[in-house]
């Protein structure tokens, strides 16, 4: 596809994108700045893009994304009680670290499992209802997604790598799919992506980073 093919399906995809998309959408940004920041504002936030993206993944056929989605409300929640708890000095109880060798190791054995299972749900919906479903794209993204919420709730500078894979696999899976407006939204969310890496990577302090060559 062309250049000026791909700005056509731009333009004419947001026509038709929906209002719950727009809404979906803009919280997702806005979500995500704070989550640069470390700010816990990132999962109420986030959960209105969550919800709204659910049902707008279940009607497009993205079915892995939406259990990704799902997933994410659920782990927001989680989150937002993990990143809320004070010490007795009323601070921060979890604070910004890398994960450990041990921790990395288990990351990739989690994306693993979740690649596998939802790929061969996926392949099992594409033969039996939904036709248009994407099994390895669809799973790929969603995999990296389910790992990189489960790193951000633990405020590991990780999670970003994740994002960053996540956002690159749903640019082309949503544009394909017609949501352009959702597709320019992980465009977007890939900058923030390295942007909040970065970020962190600042945050982060010796006495609150864990090297990533020790247990």
């Amino acid at each position: 596809m062309s250049l000026p093919e791909i700005w056509s399906a731009f333009v004419d995809g947001l026509k038709e994108t929906s209002f719950w998309e727009y809404v979906g959408v803009f919280a997702g940004i806005i979500s995500v700045l704070f989550q640069r920041k470390a700010n816990i504002w990132v999962y109420p936030i986030g959960l209105i893009n969550t919800v709204i993206y659910v049902y707008i993944s279940i009607k497009g056929s993205l079915y892995g994304e939406a259990s990704v989605n799902f997933y994410y409300t659920v782990m927001s929640i989680y989150g937002w009680v993990l990143w809320a708890k004070k010490d007795e000095r009323k601070e921060a109880v979890l604070n910004i670290t890398y994960s450990t060798k041990k921790e990395w190791i288990q990351q990739l054995f989690f994306f693993a499992v979740f690649y596998v299972a939802i790929y061969v749900a996926l392949v099992f919906l594409k033969q039996a209802f939904y036709s248009n479903t994407i099994p390895w794209a669809d799973a790929f993204a969603s995999a990296a997604a389910y790992t990189g919420m489960w790193l951000l709730a633990k405020k590991k500078i990780e999670s970003w790598y994740w994002w960053v894979v996540t956002n690159t696999a749903s640019i082309p899976l949503y544009f394909t799919k017609g949501y352009v407006f959702t597709s320019f939204q992980y465009l977007v969310l890939l900058v923030l992506a390295f942007s909040g890496l970065f970020s962190w990577m600042k945050q982060s302090t010796p006495k609150k980073a864990v090297a990533f060559t020790h247990e």
